[in-house]
């Protein structure tokens, strides 16, 4: 690539192109904004007279201690995720270690639903012990985190795609 600065011209052999027109990116950007947002939104809801959110980093006074670290865990997790799936975007060019960070947000997801599964099963055991009658159902943190393996696969098979393709072209 040749480059004109004030009349001088300079040539660069190597252009600095960022891989960014790929749809993997957009899946992945996709997955770590979810897994942002699933924080801020309370992961399930009981009620017993007075409405009791679970959510990310939330505390109770009067619950277990396995429910703040469970509590808590989701949003480790969550974090994690988030960071996974955005520095997998940048590592377009070594696709087996994009494979890998893809992967490893996946399981991250998990760990992640079944923290906040963990937590909102202790809070219904604790209700059940002090016999409230309750009422308790997801709310929207749940349903968010939800699409996440979904884009994170469709991510993971676009990698897939473009190492097929570039090993097509190392075969010609």
């Amino acid at each position: 690539m040749i480059m004109y600065i004030d009349g001088i011209s300079f040539y660069d052999s190597k252009p600095h192109t960022a891989m960014v027109a790929r749809i993997q990116n957009l899946y992945l950007f996709l997955a770590g904004l979810l897994a942002v947002a699933s924080m801020f939104l309370p992961f399930w809801s009981f009620s017993a007279g007075h409405l009791f959110l679970v959510s990310d980093f939330s505390a109770s006074g009067f619950a277990e201690i396995e429910y703040s670290l469970a509590c808590a865990a989701g949003g480790t997790f969550s974090i994690m995720t988030a960071l996974i799936s955005i520095a997998a975007i940048f590592l377009y060019k070594s696709r087996t270690l994009q494979s890998k960070f893809i992967l490893l947000a996946i399981m991250l997801f998990v760990a992640d639903l079944f923290s906040g599964l963990t937590a909102a099963h202790l809070m219904n055991q604790h209700f059940e012990t002090i016999h409230a009658l309750i009422t308790h159902r997801p709310e929207a943190g749940f349903y968010i985190i939800l699409p996440e393996p979904v884009l994170l696969m469709l991510a993971l098979k676009g990698v897939k795609t473009d190492d097929k393709i570039a090993n097509a072209y190392k075969r010609l």
